[in-house]
């Protein structure tokens, strides 16, 4: 049976946090939104897995705030007791305790992925949609109606469903956002194209370990040393997610992650455990590991500003954590310039003008 398109204002490929702080804003201006994501559930690397009696976030592990737009929305979700202050830095493996840098680090309750799940009801409760499970293969551009209309955007799913949409909003890293696009053969602009190539990410393998037994990672939980093969490891338990389970999370450098990305998982978690022994009880036993791999989890070259519009007949924007900022804070703070752009544009169009911006390294 073939699968009815479903029009909406804006269409947004991705139900990570850009896309999700987007979704809302836009939802909140009475757009008709929907969000796309090929995952199982909404986030991104907002990610949180149960690993037997336990929970464990395996994607970003804490944010932090330095900008009064981010800390707006921080402190409503800090009044709803969403999100916590965790601590407000990590030991290096050096100091017992590890002294305040000036930044909280916020953690979420329940696991990360709980703001995802906030985020995406408050979107639905203004009136967006939200599919998961949906792998976007491509998007055509429609033929214009009229003299100065625009045509618009047709997205096609993997499954035959489609979606056309006035704009189309790519929060997918670049590399998966400009495939999509040639799949339909979309043309953008040279320098749009070559400041969307020169994002880059790095990888990270992440390992999830259930541990019978005393863990003794300096306070808060969690230990930090960006120059080792592991580069972050976090006691779940003291995080305040898994009160039933000790669960650590064990992130790979991303030299190491590149060097043992195809690694068999038996392999990568065999020389995870090696990491993890010395800040184990003699008596503690790891008791089951999981893998998990991140092929674009760290942008190493950004784009200089927290979107780009190109200048495509009908509205497309690009935007996430590869865009202004690698953090958290970056990919929220993308969704929300996505989202006064557009809906101020829809209140007070304005042609589109682009500009050549340099990446910038992390």
């Amino acid at each position: 049976m073939k699968m009815q398109t479903q029009p909406v204002d804006v269409a947004i490929v991705g139900a990570g946090l850009c896309g999700l702080m987007a979704g809302a804003v836009l939802a909140e201006h009475g757009q008709r939104v929907v969000l796309l994501d090929k995952g199982r559930s909404v986030g991104g690397r907002l990610a949180t897995r149960r690993i037997g009696a336990g929970r464990a976030d395996h994607g970003a592990q804490f944010f932090t705030v330095r900008s009064p737009r981010f800390g707006a929305w921080v402190e409503r979700w800090r009044a709803a007791d969403i999100v916590y202050q965790w601590g407000t830095g990590w030991s290096d493996g050096s100091l017992a305790t590890t002294a305040p840098d000036g930044h909280p680090r916020y953690a979420v309750r329940g696991g990360m992925n709980a703001l995802a799940k906030h985020l995406a009801a408050q979107g639905a409760g203004l009136g967006a949609t939200i599919h998961t499970g949906v792998r976007v293969t491509a998007i055509e551009a429609l033929p214009a109606q009229g003299a100065s209309a625009t045509g618009g955007w047709k997205l096609l799913a993997e499954d035959g469903a489609s979606w056309t949409a006035r704009t189309v909003v790519m929060t997918a890293p670049a590399p998966q956002s400009l495939a999509i696009l040639a799949a339909g053969g979309v043309d953008l602009l040279a320098e749009e194209r070559s400041a969307l190539e020169a994002i880059q990410y790095a990888p990270c393998l992440c390992g999830l370990f259930t541990v019978h037994g005393a863990v003794r990672l300096p306070a808060p939980g969690a230990l930090q040393q960006p120059d080792a093969d592991i580069s972050w490891i976090a006691d779940n338990q003291r995080k305040g997610i898994s009160p039933d389970a000790t669960v650590l999370t064990a992130h790979g450098s991303p030299p190491w992650s590149a060097t043992h990305y195809a690694a068999p998982d038996d392999a990568v978690l065999s020389r995870m455990k090696t990491n993890l022994n010395p800040w184990l009880d003699q008596d503690a036993v790891i008791v089951m590991g999981e893998v998990k791999r991140w092929r674009y989890a760290i942008p190493t070259a950004l784009h200089a500003e927290p979107m780009l519009r190109a200048c495509t007949p009908s509205p497309l924007y690009f935007g996430g954590d590869g865009f202004g900022a690698p953090r958290v804070e970056g990919a929220a703070l993308s969704g929300l310039a996505i989202a006064a752009d557009i809906a101020g544009r829809a209140t007070s169009p304005t042609p589109c003008a682009t500009t050549t911006i340099h990446p910038t390294d992390k």
